[in-house]
């Protein structure tokens, strides 16, 4: 599967172009803005490019605002350093998922036990493909992550696609809608 590596960007394609042909433009795209600055960035990180595609993939379904990224990518890390669970909703978005509803929200704590490699709840580590494909944003996001003491995060009660970060569990606990 090409899942992770078809970079979501502008295209222009010739109506003619048949679906093997479009697989090979999208991937080319992706190897040409997979820069050796990006690469190096995933190796300071201690990842994998694989690795790092994976992270960027759940970086991309956690932010719904952009300037986010960053710091939620920095969580994922401090994660992984110190044997963490992800604990990332949309891997177990990812593994319940159904063409009639592919990213489920919010999630039920039926969901979160889902018996799934994918499930970063039960499994420790990353799932074991990406769940997505992640914008350039995501994947510069994981190569220089924001570099900050958080462990969670969670979405504001506004509604604003904003998320409150915490050190603690204890602060996330306080950080959740009345």
């Amino acid at each position: 599967t090409h899942e992770g590596f078809l970079l979501p960007d502008t295209y222009s394609i010739s109506r003619h172009l048949n679906a093997d042909e479009l697989v090979v433009l999208l991937t080319e795209n992706f190897t040409s803005k997979l820069t050796p600055e990006i690469q190096a960035g995933f190796t300071a990180q201690g990842l994998s490019l694989y690795e790092g595609i994976i992270i960027a993939s759940i970086v991309e379904r956690e932010a719904i605002i952009p300037d986010e990224r960053s710091a939620i990518a920095s969580v994922y890390l401090n994660r992984i350093a110190i044997g963490q669970k992800l604990e990332a909703d949309p891997t177990v978005q990812y593994a319940i998922g159904n063409p009639q509803n592919w990213w489920k929200s919010p999630l039920s704590y039926a969901d979160l036990e889902v018996n799934s490699p994918y499930n970063t709840y039960i499994y420790n580590g990353l799932p074991p493909t990406p769940i997505c494909n992640p914008t350039l944003g995501s994947l510069e996001a994981v190569a220089f992550p924001a570099q900050t003491p958080y462990y969670y995060f969670r979405a504001r009660c506004d509604g604003s696609g904003l998320h409150s970060f915490a050190e603690t569990f204890e602060e996330h606990l306080a950080n959740g809608c009345e």
